[in-house]
This record gives structure tokens, C-alpha cells and sequence, in this order.
């Protein structure tokens, strides 16, 4: 009888009515938004860089031949 009870109360909670103001919601896209551009900066900035260097250095090679 006491693991039916949690259980039973869970199943009987009532809902929550909550408003999130634009300034909460702007900061919470604001934030989502920022953290998906640092992925995206960060894999272009190890994949860009290494890639121009060697483009570089091959023509840079090309030329003197």
C-alpha cells in the first residue's frame, strides 16, 4: 500500500499555469541561440584554418616549382 500512493499522487497532480515574460523568453532564445553559434564557430574554426594553411602552403609550393 505505501508504493501505490506516490504513485497514485502523481498521477493526480495538478497542472501549473506559469508566464514567462519576453524578457525571460528573449534571454532563453538568446542563450539557445548563442550556445548552438559557439558549436558552429568552434568546428569552423578547427576545420577552416587547417584546411586555408594547407591551400596556402601548396600553392605557395606550386609557385616555386
Amino acid at each position: 500500500m505505501n508504493k501505490v500512493i506516490p504513485i497514485i499522487l502523481t498521477f493526480m497532480a495538478t497542472p501549473i499555469f506559469a508566464y514567462i515574460g519576453p524578457g525571460m523568453g528573449g534571454g532563453a532564445l538568446a542563450a539557445i541561440i548563442g550556445f548552438f553559434a559557439a558549436i558552429i564557430i568552434g568546428i569552423w574554426g578547427i576545420l577552416y584554418y587547417p584546411i586555408k594553411r594547407f591551400i596556402k602552403n601548396k600553392k605557395k609550393s606550386k609557385d616555386e616549382q
